[in-house]
Protein backbone atom coordinates (compact mmCIF):
# COMPACT_ATOMS: atom_id res chain seq x y z
CA UNK A 1 0.00 0.00 0.00
CA UNK A 2 1.36 3.44 -0.84
CA UNK A 3 1.48 6.14 1.79
CA UNK A 4 0.45 9.75 1.52
CA UNK A 5 2.99 12.54 2.07
CA UNK A 6 1.91 13.90 5.46
CA UNK A 7 3.33 17.35 4.72
CA UNK A 8 0.98 17.95 1.80
CA UNK A 9 -1.99 15.70 2.57
CA UNK A 10 -5.22 16.96 4.07
CA UNK A 11 -5.94 15.79 7.62
CA UNK A 12 -8.71 13.51 6.38
CA UNK A 13 -6.39 11.72 4.00
CA UNK A 14 -3.76 11.47 6.74
CA UNK A 15 -6.40 9.78 8.90
CA UNK A 16 -7.44 7.65 5.95
CA UNK A 17 -3.89 6.52 5.34
CA UNK A 18 -3.27 5.77 9.03
CA UNK A 19 -6.62 4.00 9.40
CA UNK A 20 -6.11 1.88 6.31
CA UNK A 21 -2.63 0.88 7.46
CA UNK A 22 -3.73 -0.02 10.98
CA UNK A 23 -7.08 -1.70 10.34
CA UNK A 24 -8.38 -3.93 7.60
CA UNK A 25 -11.93 -3.76 9.01
CA UNK A 26 -12.59 -0.34 7.47
CA UNK A 27 -12.43 -1.63 3.92
CA UNK A 28 -15.17 -3.43 2.09
CA UNK A 29 -14.72 -6.82 0.44
CA UNK A 30 -13.22 -5.33 -2.71
CA UNK A 31 -10.64 -3.26 -0.80
CA UNK A 32 -12.21 0.16 -1.33
CA UNK A 33 -13.51 2.59 1.23
CA UNK A 34 -17.18 3.43 1.11
CA UNK A 35 -19.37 6.26 2.34
CA UNK A 36 -19.76 4.74 5.83
CA UNK A 37 -15.96 4.40 6.12
CA UNK A 38 -15.55 8.03 5.07
CA UNK A 39 -18.03 9.20 7.71
CA UNK A 40 -16.27 7.14 10.41
CA UNK A 41 -12.97 8.75 9.47
CA UNK A 42 -14.55 12.20 9.43
CA UNK A 43 -15.97 11.71 12.94
CA UNK A 44 -12.64 10.32 14.17
CA UNK A 45 -10.86 13.32 12.67
CA UNK A 46 -13.23 15.72 14.42
CA UNK A 47 -12.86 13.93 17.76
CA UNK A 48 -9.08 13.83 17.60
CA UNK A 49 -8.31 17.26 16.22
CA UNK A 50 -6.06 19.66 18.09
CA UNK A 51 -8.35 22.00 20.07
CA UNK A 52 -5.79 24.81 19.76
CA UNK A 53 -5.61 24.40 15.99
CA UNK A 54 -9.02 23.08 14.84
CA UNK A 55 -9.69 22.25 11.23
CA UNK A 56 -11.72 24.93 9.51
CA UNK A 57 -15.17 24.35 8.08
CA UNK A 58 -13.75 25.18 4.68
CA UNK A 59 -11.37 22.22 4.91
CA UNK A 60 -14.23 19.90 5.85
CA UNK A 61 -16.31 21.23 2.97
CA UNK A 62 -13.44 20.65 0.55
CA UNK A 63 -13.01 17.08 1.80
CA UNK A 64 -16.74 16.40 1.46
CA UNK A 65 -16.66 17.82 -2.08
CA UNK A 66 -13.74 15.53 -2.96
CA UNK A 67 -15.62 12.52 -1.63
CA UNK A 68 -18.79 13.53 -3.46
CA UNK A 69 -16.83 13.84 -6.71
CA UNK A 70 -15.28 10.43 -6.16
CA UNK A 71 -18.72 8.90 -5.56
CA UNK A 72 -20.00 10.48 -8.76
CA UNK A 73 -17.10 9.09 -10.79
CA UNK A 74 -17.61 5.62 -9.31
CA UNK A 75 -21.33 5.72 -10.14
CA UNK A 76 -20.56 6.89 -13.67
CA UNK A 77 -18.11 3.99 -14.14
CA UNK A 78 -20.76 1.56 -12.93
CA UNK A 79 -23.31 3.06 -15.32
CA UNK A 80 -20.88 2.81 -18.24
CA UNK A 81 -20.18 -0.85 -17.42
CA UNK A 82 -23.93 -1.55 -17.40
CA UNK A 83 -24.38 0.32 -20.67
CA UNK A 84 -21.56 -1.66 -22.30
CA UNK A 85 -23.11 -4.96 -21.15
CA UNK A 86 -26.50 -3.89 -22.53
CA UNK A 87 -24.89 -2.94 -25.85
CA UNK A 88 -23.13 -6.33 -26.04
CA UNK A 89 -26.40 -8.13 -25.26
CA UNK A 90 -28.12 -6.19 -28.04
CA UNK A 91 -25.36 -7.04 -30.51
CA UNK A 92 -25.47 -10.69 -29.48
CA UNK A 93 -29.26 -10.86 -29.74
CA UNK A 94 -29.06 -9.51 -33.28
CA UNK A 95 -26.82 -12.48 -34.17
CA UNK A 96 -29.24 -15.21 -33.01
CA UNK A 97 -30.00 -17.54 -35.93
CA UNK A 98 -27.07 -16.24 -37.98
CA UNK A 99 -23.98 -18.21 -38.96
CA UNK A 100 -20.79 -16.74 -37.51
CA UNK A 101 -17.14 -17.48 -38.05
CA UNK A 102 -15.14 -17.12 -34.85
CA UNK A 103 -11.67 -17.71 -33.51
CA UNK A 104 -11.50 -20.55 -31.01
CA UNK A 105 -10.34 -19.52 -27.51
CA UNK A 106 -6.57 -19.76 -26.97
CA UNK A 107 -6.05 -20.66 -30.62
CA UNK A 108 -5.66 -19.15 -34.06
CA UNK A 109 -8.04 -21.70 -35.62
CA UNK A 110 -11.44 -20.54 -36.77
CA UNK A 111 -14.75 -22.34 -36.60
CA UNK A 112 -18.24 -21.68 -37.92
CA UNK A 113 -21.60 -22.20 -36.26
CA UNK A 114 -25.13 -20.90 -35.82
CA UNK A 115 -25.79 -18.65 -32.82
CA UNK A 116 -28.47 -20.31 -30.68
CA UNK A 117 -28.67 -17.80 -27.80
CA UNK A 118 -26.78 -15.20 -25.80
CA UNK A 119 -25.64 -15.69 -22.21
CA UNK A 120 -24.13 -13.44 -19.57
CA UNK A 121 -21.35 -14.75 -17.37
CA UNK A 122 -18.94 -12.74 -15.26
CA UNK A 123 -20.41 -9.46 -16.42
CA UNK A 124 -19.85 -10.05 -20.12
CA UNK A 125 -22.07 -11.32 -22.92
CA UNK A 126 -21.23 -14.46 -24.88
CA UNK A 127 -22.81 -16.15 -27.87
CA UNK A 128 -23.87 -19.77 -27.43
CA UNK A 129 -22.76 -21.71 -30.52
CA UNK A 130 -22.99 -25.50 -30.48
CA UNK A 131 -23.02 -25.54 -26.68
CA UNK A 132 -19.89 -23.37 -26.45
CA UNK A 133 -19.73 -19.81 -25.16
CA UNK A 134 -18.04 -17.51 -27.66
CA UNK A 135 -17.12 -13.93 -26.76
CA UNK A 136 -18.28 -11.25 -29.18
CA UNK A 137 -14.65 -10.19 -29.61
CA UNK A 138 -13.88 -13.63 -31.13
CA UNK A 139 -16.37 -13.20 -34.00
CA UNK A 140 -14.61 -12.82 -37.35
CA UNK A 141 -17.59 -12.79 -39.72
CA UNK A 142 -21.37 -13.08 -39.93
CA UNK A 143 -23.66 -14.48 -42.62
CA UNK A 144 -27.41 -15.09 -42.83
CA UNK A 145 -28.42 -18.39 -41.17
CA UNK A 146 -28.39 -21.81 -42.83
Amino acid sequence: MSTVNSATASPLFQSLNAGAASSKNTTSNNGTLGQADFLKLLVAQMQNQDPLNPISGTDFTAQLAQFSTLQGVQQMNSNFANLLLLQNLTQGTNLIGKTVTYTKPNSTQTSTGVVKSVSVAGGSAALVIGGNNVALSQVQGVSAGK
